[in-house]
């Protein structure tokens, strides 16, 4: 084992037997690659040792134990390796070290495919290209699992060292597979803007449905991650949710999606009326004055008050919660009126959940999509400011300097309150 340059240079032989077949026979580069690794294995346990198999030398700094099995999955077939061994066991030679780094980022590689939305039998008929062997969507699976633990750490991470003054959230429901059979589970996420005006996905957890028990559940376990400093959690309509955050965001505004209410109203309207009743909608909630978007909303209700009762009832009923916005500057309101934002990131989540289908247990959706929510967590801190909060955090400060006085300022925030 001569060395020029620092280098080491292996003597490799080749079985003139094989040569030939690797014009007519796959197999045989297999063939051809196992040996030269095993020889060069064999010659790096050599010089690690310090001698020849059998050699008697006053330099021979160890003792040889035989070999150890190995298969390794490559680009030209499966590859089994007599991985060398030694007395004292300190033997770890260069080559398969390099193969396992290998074979470290194929295995990373499958997750990262599944992640973003590529399916577990597109997986398998990758790799079997890749590597000449396919990967069964059972063992994909078994090495997205390695996830787990990572993405439990990123999950429940305190969120103490920042101030998250607006916050979203929502739940959208999956299937898995529990006790034999297909249910189905909500997904509840969070995600929220900090006083730097930069994005963070808050967490996920996976609960059996949406309720005020399960909403209560997830809002005390952001507490117990010390959350704080809400001022504004903007979601849809939905009973329990805004009943858990009332009770656990006290003194903060609650701020009905004005989408969602939008959505509501035109499913309500008869078809000949849903075009003008939502262009009137977008006049109202677009006004610059609460007193405005009032005046509009009395013209709206009079002139549809028969034709479209039960629109005019949704839209009467959800007007105050819907315009809770404008109590804030007016250029945080485009933000902080809508969950759009969230609903963006829960497209996506649908996306990779499409792929999956059946999730075959708990634990999965729960590593997958945290994954996913990793990465776009990972997005925000590196993307460009979410927000300018600096006019936001003079109109706080104004307002907590504020003396206390019978009437509520003009710019106070009102009341998070649970609906009816």
């Amino acid at each position: 084992m001569p060395s020029q340059g620092g280098t080491t240079i292996y003597d490799i032989s080749i079985d003139e037997k094989t040569v030939p077949g690797l014009f007519q026979e796959d197999s045989k580069l297999a063939e051809l690659v196992t040996g030269i690794c095993n020889q060069i294995l064999k010659a790096q346990q050599a010089e690690h040792v310090g001698a020849q198999s059998y050699e008697r030398t006053d330099t021979r700094t160890g003792y040889r134990n035989g070999y150890q099995e190995r298969t390794i999955t490559t680009r030209v077939g499966p590859l089994t390796l007599l991985i060398p061994r030694t007395r004292d066991g300190d033997f770890s030679p260069e080559l398969f070290a390099r193969m396992q780094r290998s074979e470290q980022a194929l295995v990373q590689a499958m997750m990262e495919m599944v992640v973003n939305g590529v399916s577990t039998r597109k997986v398998t008929r990758i790799t079997e290209e890749l590597c000449g062997v396919s990967f069964s969507k059972s063992t994909v699976s078994s090495l997205c699992a390695k996830w787990s633990g990572v993405v439990e750490a990123w999950n429940n991470r305190d969120l103490g060292g920042r101030v998250f003054p607006f916050i979203q959230m929502d739940g959208i429901y999956i299937h898995v597979r529990e006790d034999g059979r297909v249910q189905s589970k909500c997904c509840c996420i969070a995600i929220g803007t900090d006083e730097h005006g930069m994005r963070s996905v808050l967490g996920i957890r996976i609960e059996e449905k949406e309720s005020v028990e399960v909403w209560d559940r997830f809002c005390t376990w952001l507490e117990e991650r010390h959350l704080h400093g809400v001022d504004c959690m903007t979601s849809d309509a939905h009973h329990g949710l805004v009943e858990a955050a009332t009770r656990h965001f006290p003194g903060a505004t609650w701020q009905r999606c004005q989408v969602h209410l939008q959505r509501n109203i035109r499913d309500a309207a008869p078809r000949a009326h849903q075009k003008d009743i939502s262009r009137r909608y977008r006049d109202i909630v677009n006004a610059p004055t609460v007193e405005k978007a009032r005046i509009l909303l009395n013209e709206t209700l009079d002139h549809y008050g028969k034709s479209a009762a039960s629109a005019m009832n949704i839209l009467e009923s959800g007007f105050d919660d819907a315009m809770a916005v404008m109590a804030f500057p007016p250029e945080y309101r485009v933000h902080i009126r809508t969950s759009n934002t969230i609903e963006r990131l829960n497209r996506e989540v649908r996306r990779r959940e499409r792929v999956i289908g059946i999730f075959p247990n708990t634990d999965s959706p729960l590593r997958l999509l945290g994954a996913l929510l990793m990465e776009h967590d990972d997005m925000w801190k590196t993307s460009p400011q979410y927000m300018n909060m600096t006019e936001y955090t003079r109109w706080k400060e104004e307002r907590t300097a504020a003396p206390v006085a019978s009437d509520p300022p003009a710019h106070s925030a009102p009341q998070l309150v649970a609906l009816a």
